[in-house]
């Protein structure tokens, strides 16, 4: 049994803003972020003994790298302490968050901060397609491509119909789920784009063509925003929970974890799985290697997912692959409603890539978050009732960087 690792809380920042526009940098979310974290949690900067940053592709988006020399930066307490930067495309944020927890569980710091971060519109659509296509095999699957990622996404819808069946009506209404779940997130980028509960997204901008089988509506967006962490050991926890009247069983914790890599090109990753039951086996075998580190039977026994829908296709994947239902019968639990907010396992109560935003390199730290806010009854609007677990699923590139939690007390 290892060490146990804490979450103690953070800070997310608004998703719905445009920080090119407001005139700020990516430093300056980080910034925002990191003070927001500690005001949350009420630690001192001196007290973080390590930091990782998440992030996918400063260097493209801001002309920027070594993040992880900002944090010296933005609060003097911070220098001289060990810093880092993690890429794993839109897993950027877990594996920072993996990479603070090993160090933990290893002994070397008690209490680590964590930032993901990404800043994304400081370029057009196109540019920012293209961007987007490093974290697939650049050279093979998206040089000159227009808007890679929606087409390989297609892909994967594709691939169900081949396999499985798929119906274009059972991904439109994960789109609508989420877009409504978002309404109830104040940190939303999209709580603001449907005024009552009446979503057209049937006809109209929403229902126009991206790539494939993908609409408007099936695509998570294009986001700027940064989601700090702080995380830590049992000696820390003890103490901190004593100094803010509580106990340590009241501290949420990361209860299970799993971490796997496929290869890079969708095209191996689908000969790979032919006689697999699952289309991804490396992402299902993440979400199995969880619940087993958990000490939990299966998926129904967290009470929320928060999962990695950047397009309908991964959310769709997602349902089966956590064990919902069966190998290609997604579609069940959707007709059945127990996916939505209310149901009898809500997924993205946040509003999930699709309707909260998805900056790459925060995505999984943001996912982290917001299952500790379920987990300790702090989700205001969007709080499932009686939650004890939520488990995550964060996916970098193509279904290649693979990371799950559950985080719960």
């Amino acid at each position: 049994m290892s060490a146990p690792v804490y979450i103690l809380g953070g800070c997310q920042t608004d998703f719905a803003r445009n920080w090119l526009k407001e005139g700020k940098d990516i430093v300056t979310m980080l910034q925002e972020a990191v003070s927001g974290g500690l005001t949350a949690t009420g630690i001192e900067a001196h007290e973080v003994e390590v930091a990782h940053v998440g992030n996918f592709a400063a260097e493209l988006y801001c002309k920027q790298g070594h993040l992880g020399g900002f944090l010296a930066e933005i609060d003097p307490a911070f220098s001289g302490i060990p810093t880092s930067r993690h890429e794993a495309a839109c897993a950027s944020g877990s594996v920072a968050m993996m990479m603070a927890a090993a160090e933990i569980e290893a002994g070397r710091y008690d209490l680590a901060l964590i930032v993901g971060v990404e800043q994304m519109k400081t370029v057009d659509p196109a540019t920012g397609g293209d961007f987007l296509g490093t974290a697939a095999w650049y050279e093979k699957e998206a040089k000159g491509v227009e808007f890679p990622f929606p087409k390989l996404f297609g892909r994967l819808g594709d691939e169900y119909e081949k396999r499985f069946g798929l119906k274009e009506e059972h991904l439109a209404r994960i789109a609508e789920i989420n877009f409504s779940n978002a309404r109830r997130n104040p940190q939303a980028q999209t709580r603001g784009w449907f005024t009552d509960e009446t979503q057209n997204l049937s006809s109209g901008k929403y229902a126009n063509p991206v790539a494939g089988r993908l609409r408007v509506r099936d695509c998570s967006q294009v986001t700027d925003g940064a989601t700090s962490l702080l995380l830590a050991s049992d000696t820390f926890a003890r103490q901190y929970a004593a100094r803010r009247g509580l106990t340590v069983e009241q501290l949420p914790r990361i209860l299970g974890w799993g971490h796997r890599t496929a290869p890079m090109k969708f095209d191996t990753k689908m000969a790979e799985s032919k006689n697999s039951p699952y289309i991804l086996p490396h992402t299902r075998q993440a979400i199995v290697d969880t619940f087993r580190r958990a000490a939990l039977p299966d998926v129904w026994s967290v009470q929320g997912i928060e999962t990695h829908d950047c397009f309908t296709t991964s959310e769709y994947m997602a349902i089966d692959h956590f064990g919902l239902t069966k190998p290609g019968e997604s579609w069940k639990v959707i007709e059945e409603g127990v996916i939505e907010f209310g149901g009898k396992l809500p997924i993205n109560a946040s509003g999930g890539l699709i309707g909260c935003g998805h900056p790459v390199g925060a995505t999984g730290t943001r996912q982290a978050l917001d299952a500790f806010k379920q987990v300790t009854g702090q989700a205001g609007e969007y709080q499932i009732e009686g939650t004890k677990k939520i488990a995550t699923l964060n996916i970098g590139g193509s279904g290649t960087t693979t990371v799950a939690m559950v985080i719960g007390v």
